[in-house]
């Protein structure tokens, strides 16, 4: 395994940073880079495990919002995302596709306790909503 290189350059804001090491490909692969956070949904009475979605998943998940004509459909938005990031204790998906109209149907603010956290984990944010609609 090479040895990373440092890179004493300075940053954006003008301070040298201690030492920059460059990552392998090997280390990026290797990471476990997925957070999971338990969020307390008391409209359904317990707690669920909400893992953030993988780049594939965001994708597809972008994907879906759209309609043939390139238009964000916000219809069942929050079930789509309830149901890829919902998961078991042992890291396995809750429910599947066909769940996701019967996850839409569920309280409004219930969703919100998980998409929320689902958003914050993946990385979406409303922009990206609007980045996709501008395509």
């Amino acid at each position: 395994m090479a040895t990373p290189t440092r890179d004493t350059a300075s940053t954006a804001s003008g301070t040298a940073p201690d030492a920059v090491v460059f990552l392998t490909r090997e280390q990026i692969l290797s990471v476990d880079d997925r957070r999971e956070e338990q969020v307390h949904v008391p409209e359904w009475g317990g707690t669920v495990i909400v893992r953030g979605l993988s780049g594939t998943q965001r994708d597809k998940y972008e994907g879906s919002l759209l309609d043939s004509k390139n238009r964000v459909r916000v219809l069942d938005a929050r079930g789509k995302l309830a149901q890829m990031s919902i998961v078991d204790q042992s890291g396995q998906l809750l429910f599947g596709e066909e769940d996701i109209k019967a996850l839409s149907r569920k309280s409004a603010k219930a969703l919100s306790r998980v998409v929320d956290v689902a958003q914050r984990l993946s990385g979406l944010s409303d922009e990206d909503l609007e980045e996709l609609e501008g395509n």
